[in-house]
């Protein structure tokens, strides 16, 4: 069967994928150099470019394999491959840029890259998308099919057989499902064929390629009995944990020295993706920063002529692993306005002064945030950071409420894009953020801020 020669179906395409990059950065520089386009500082040498592969290859395989484009993505659909490796390719070209921030001795040309930003995924995705128009047109000859035994009947077995009968081109055939009490009936369509006592006699009689064991919870007194059925068994075993129900994050599974770790509560940010985020929001705040000086400069004048010092009002708010820091914004209220503690303001509110209502209505007064970002207190999207002294009371009374400093806080997210922001629905806010870390991508982080930038400021209430 092809399967058993997947190891050499994955090096294989790696080695395409590399090929195929490579090419893309050369073909970028043929394109910019060498098509007839205006080049006004001259052709560059193309020996720098060479070497420049040397980085951007294993830049490329390492994130890609990050991303599982070498994982099995038999139930995985064309976009959903496509997606992760556009994802993968923009952080690729989001390091690379980094990293020729600080080439002080070469300067690679922003036309090559930007090109080529095009080109490596454009090709990559094309290559597979070939391949998977290929595999399909086999498994439709009867190539490369895996016949799958399904163990259990909850609707974590119900999830599984949905998944599998709504991706026929992924060659997956369900012969039937094993489970007690109810043979000749049916788990979302799929026939129960025997109870666990028959699983040996089935395994015999019949083509099984692999064994699915999805037990719910209720069900996880048969686990022991059932491994202990396929411990002698050649087919291949798959299992399916039922980690929907009580936690709130992501799911991983890790190597404890070769013990499987199942890590519960996880994000998608992690590894190469924290480090490009981490290197986006430093490169974006420390330009927003340079480019809006003389605006920083001019409302930091009319705060001092206005109401005096100080300038910036600094607030503890709790950021990513609890970690208290200090929020910093334009002070857009009487110095005294705190001096009766923390509270939400309101509308019209008659501690604002002149020119901190005219910010507020604009979200201006968060613009000093950008430092909190390049200092790595905050992120330019993710949850908006809390007082620490609502913590207490929000953690006992809103279940997941802590998950929300799994990540950096955020200038902006997506609850307060979608309107929850200020002295609104806490529930809703936690909902949104905890969506929005579960569901993480570069894409939805560039989409936040497209928002944010479409919607404009609004008068918020938060202080």
């Amino acid at each position: 069967m092809l399967y058993r020669y997947s190891e050499v179906f994955r090096t294989l395409l790696a080695v395409a994928d590399i090929t195929l990059v490579s090419a893309a950065w050369l073909g970028a520089y043929v394109l910019r150099f060498e098509s007839g386009l205006p080049v006004p500082l001259g052709v560059p040498a193309p020996e720098p470019y060479l070497y420049a592969l040397a980085v951007i290859a294993p830049l490329y395989l390492v994130l890609f394999r990050s991303h599982g484009l070498y994982e099995t993505r038999r139930i995985d659909s064309a976009l959903g491959e496509a997606s992760a490796v556009i994802r993968a390719s923009m952080m690729s070209v989001l390091l690379l840029a980094a990293l020729t921030f600080f080439a002080r001795n070469y300067s690679y040309s922003r036309g090559v890259l930007g090109l080529f930003a095009i080109l490596a995924p454009t090709l990559v995705v094309s290559l597979r998308s070939a391949i998977r128009f290929g595999l399909r047109r086999a498994r439709r000859r009867g190539f490369n099919l895996r016949f799958v035994l399904l163990i259990g009947s909850g609707p974590l077995a119900e999830s599984v057989v949905t998944r599998i009968a709504g991706r026929p081109d992924a060659g997956m055939r369900m012969i039937g499902v094993v489970a007690d009490g109810a043979v000749g009936g049916m788990v979302s369509g799929a026939p129960i064929i025997g109870g666990f006592a028959d699983l040996k006699s089935i395994l015999r009689g019949q083509r099984v390629d692999q064994v699915i064991i999805a037990l719910s919870r209720h069900e996880s007194e048969r686990f022991e009995k059932v491994a202990a059925e396929l411990a002698d068994e050649v087919v291949n075993v798959k299992i399916v944990p039922d980690l929907r129900h009580g936690f709130s994050l992501r799911s991983t599974v890790e190597s404890l020295d070769g013990i499987p770790v199942i890590g519960l509560q996880e994000t998608a940010l992690f590894g190469w993706a924290a480090l490009g985020k981490r290197s986006f929001d430093f490169v974006a705040s420390a330009s927003l920063l340079l480019a809006l000086s003389p605006l920083l400069g001019l409302i930091s004048l009319a705060v001092l002529a206005s109401s005096g010092r100080p300038i910036f009002y600094r607030q503890a708010r709790m950021g990513h692993d609890g970690r208290v820091f200090d929020m910093l914004k334009f002070r857009s209220m009487r110095p005294d306005a705190d001096a009766a503690g923390p509270g939400w303001t309101t509308e019209g509110d008659s501690r604002r002064t002149t020119v901190g209502g005219w910010l507020r209505s604009r979200s201006l007064d968060e613009l000093p945030q950008l430092i909190n970002v390049l200092r790595g207190d905050m992120s330019l999207v993710g949850p908006r950071p809390e007082q620490p002294s609502y913590i207490e009371e929000f953690r006992r009374e809103i279940p997941g409420y802590m998950l929300r400093h799994k990540v950096r806080a955020g200038m902006t997210g997506w609850a307060q894009v979608h309107g929850w922001r200020g002295d609104t629905s806490i529930h809703e806010r936690v909902e949104h953020d905890l969506y929005y870390i579960q569901e993480w991508s570069f894409w939805l982080d560039l989409r936040i801020l497209l928002m944010t930038l479409v919607r404009g400021g609004r008068d918020h209430t938060a202080y």
